[in-house]
């Protein structure tokens, strides 16, 4: 075993050495420290049962995000202060303030949910954002309740927000002790290396002496791996620290977003400039899956049914992929090449995405379908930017995924209606142009006739979007 971690359980330091890099942070927590307040209920970061508290420093200030333990290696808390359930009462024993709200609304019933829904309110008191009830479903829609009904977890909520009406006190007494905390650059066992360089030169280094690698940008994916099918690769390269790929950055014609930029961090940026994307990464996973997952992961990661995708290919972005060698620039809609299967080469990285900004008579939406509203994995995705003129399609771009191995263009029905007038008779033949474009499969999640109708249907609800005078979002409904 070489490297140390170190890192803050609930304000105490440790320092860790003797611990696999392939252990999960649920894991050590149940294990090696006996907190049994987080539990294990999916171990695929769907339940929250498995919440915490991880904060960090950022701009002199402290930043409190919930995650799940689940999904997070240890050597991801390196320098950071992680908070438990076990945590949050002071050293009188008296409940904190989330936990006794809780216990006054009776949010509880089995309990086994509880822990990791005093977590996501603990994050979201520190947050300060306003409790409003939309803000509020949003903040629980990661921790799944089966007895409840949520309706006594939401008055939880409320009765908080009222009691605690100044700003909370913060979870760190000082901040300050976790910028004394050292890094790890190079944590590692007989079977696995766990590199964290910090900055873009060490990244394309690191990444150039293990070729064979994979870079952890998040990790709500690849984590997996390790919490559900007990499986490992040899070398992992986090880009969590590396300064250069956490900009964002808006200029005249682009919004900027960092490979290591999370979900989170870039939705304002995407609220403000494009807020159709932004609704989207809400529904591509709770708040926990957000603070850790990043676009340029869901990108690297080619699933057919990545949410991601099909909007940056819609909206010509443009990647920069850096290796040592030097970087080149590829277009989101040659990035993915097939089947779990990109342009990248042994040691090449997604460094920063590049998303045009649109042009006065541009609309972009994104629609997704899936069985469940939120978290859930799509059936299909419509991303489509288009652009009007005199009420006629002067460019479309469809790109659709879940409908073939990668996500990919409806060219045929792109043609039959570009330069035409924008209304349901130029949509009448829509349904054949889609089938000629796609061929999906049959699956647990739709039919090949259901995706192929559904994506049809996509077309006409854009149709009707774009050109009533009150547009309705059927999300909404």
């Amino acid at each position: 075993m070489t490297g140390v971690i170190h890192f803050l359980l609930n304000g105490i330091k440790r320092r860790v050495t003797e611990v696999t890099p392939a252990m999960t942070v649920l894991q050590y927590l149940r294990e090696r420290e006996g907190m049994i307040g987080t539990k294990e209920g999916c171990a695929e970061g769907d339940c929250g049962a498995c919440t915490v508290v991880v904060c960090r420093v950022e701009d002199g200030r402290p930043v409190y995000h919930a995650v799940n333990s689940c999904l997070l290696l240890l050597p991801q808390l390196d320098g950071a202060a992680v908070y438990t359930v076990e945590g949050l009462a002071d050293q009188r024993g008296e409940l904190h303030p989330v936990q006794q709200a809780l216990l006054d609304s009776d949010g509880t019933q089995c309990g086994f949910c509880t822990p990791g829904i005093v977590m996501s309110m603990a994050a979201f008191q520190q947050s300060g954002e306003t409790a409003t009830d939309d803000h509020i479903h949003e903040m629980l829609s990661g921790n799944l309740c089966r007895c409840t009904g949520y309706r006594s977890i939401v008055a939880a909520c409320r009765r908080l927000a009222a009691d605690t009406a100044d700003a909370p006190a913060p979870l760190m007494e000082s901040p300050s002790l976790i910028e004394t905390l050292t890094s790890c650059a190079d944590y590692r066992d007989d079977n696995l290396i766990f590199l964290t360089p910090c900055s873009l030169t060490e990244l394309a280094g690191v990444a150039a002496q293990h070729p064979q690698a994979q870079f952890l940008a998040g990790g709500t994916d690849l984590g997996l791996l390790f919490s559900k099918h007990r499986k490992q690769p040899t070398a992992l390269i986090s880009t969590s620290r590396v300064a250069e790929m956490k900009r964002i950055s808006v200029v005249a014609d682009a919004l900027e977003i960092g490979g290591a930029v999370t979900y989170t961090e870039a939705l304002p940026y995407l609220d403000e400039h494009l807020p159709q994307f932004a609704d989207l990464v809400r529904r591509i996973g709770s708040r926990q899956i957000r603070n850790l997952g990043t676009i340029a992961g869901n990108l690297a990661n080619a699933s057919p049914i990545g949410d991601t995708p099909p909007c940056l290919i819609a909206l010509e972005a443009i990647l920069t992929l850096q290796s040592a060698s030097g970087s080149r620039s590829v277009p989101a809609e040659g990035f993915i090449t097939g089947y779990r299967k990109t342009v990248l080469q042994p040691g090449e990285f997604i460094e920063s995405i590049r998303i045009p900004r649109l042009r006065p008579n541009q609309q972009f939406f994104a629609y997704k379908i899936s069985k469940r509203f939120d978290q859930d994995i799509s059936t299909t995705i419509g991303a489509f930017r288009i652009e009007l003129q005199n009420s006629v399609v002067r460019d479309l771009r469809a790109v659709f995924g879940g409908m073939a191995a990668q996500p990919a263009r409806a060219t045929c029905a792109e043609k039959i209606v570009i330069g035409r007038p924008w209304t349901p008779e130029t949509l009448a033949g829509i349904d054949a142009e889609v089938a000629r474009d796609f061929s999906p499969i049959d699956d647990h999640r739709g039919s090949a006739a259901y995706r192929l109708r559904a994506a049809a249907n996509l077309f006409r609800r854009l149709q009707l979007e774009t050109t009533v005078t009150s547009p309705v979002r059927l999300e909404l409904l």
